[in-house]
């Protein structure tokens, strides 16, 4: 099992979009890449902590890699706006790649640079830096999109996103091995 941590906007429309994937055995809604302490929801929105709502996942390598991972990722949120994302608009909404070992590092700036030289992007914004700390959100963010399905945002930012990772992936990723 390995673990892999991005920043994408809004945590419940990136966790909702990454627990569609066969492999992806957990998804977490959580904050990283601050420098404060067991943030709350609260201080992170006031963007005084320095922390991004992320999703930690958990994955088996044997079924989904971390270049799937990236793919998706890149698919579901715009990596070049600055802290924003659709609606969403502070620090704690930017787009992030919080890497756990050398290896994820090192193929996380390789996918950003393949993406940039292939012009698929105009200026990509992603920070991609090893995670610190992860801290995991408040229980009424996790599984929120599944919870509440029928509320406002959900229907009109996080069912879009699930419907093109369903689309385009399937209940599978897609295979770089």
């Amino acid at each position: 099992m390995a673990h892999a941590t991005f920043g994408g906007g809004c945590f419940w429309c990136v966790e909702a979009a990454f627990k569609q994937l066969e492999g992806v055995d957990a998804v977490t809604s959580g904050y990283a890449g601050g420098h404060v302490e067991n943030p709350t929801y609260e201080a992170v929105c006031s963007e005084s902590t320095g922390h991004a709502e992320v999703v930690q996942l958990e994955y088996e390598t044997d079924e989904i890699t971390y270049p799937d991972l990236l793919e998706v990722f890149f698919t579901i949120h715009d990596p070049t706006t600055k802290d924003r994302e659709g609606p969403d608009v502070g620090s704690q909404y930017r787009s992030a790649i919080y890497t756990h070992g050398r290896d994820q590092l090192e193929t996380a700036t390789q996918f950003v640079e393949a993406l940039e030289n292939d012009g698929l992007y105009d200026g990509i914004v992603t920070e991609i830096e090893p995670l610190e700390e992860f801290y995991e959100a408040e229980e009424y963010h996790q599984d929120y999109f599944e919870k509440n399905p029928n509320d406002a945002y959900c229907t009109m930012h996080a069912a879009p996103k699930v419907e093109k990772v369903r689309e385009q992936f399937g209940e599978n990723a897609p295979t770089s091995t």
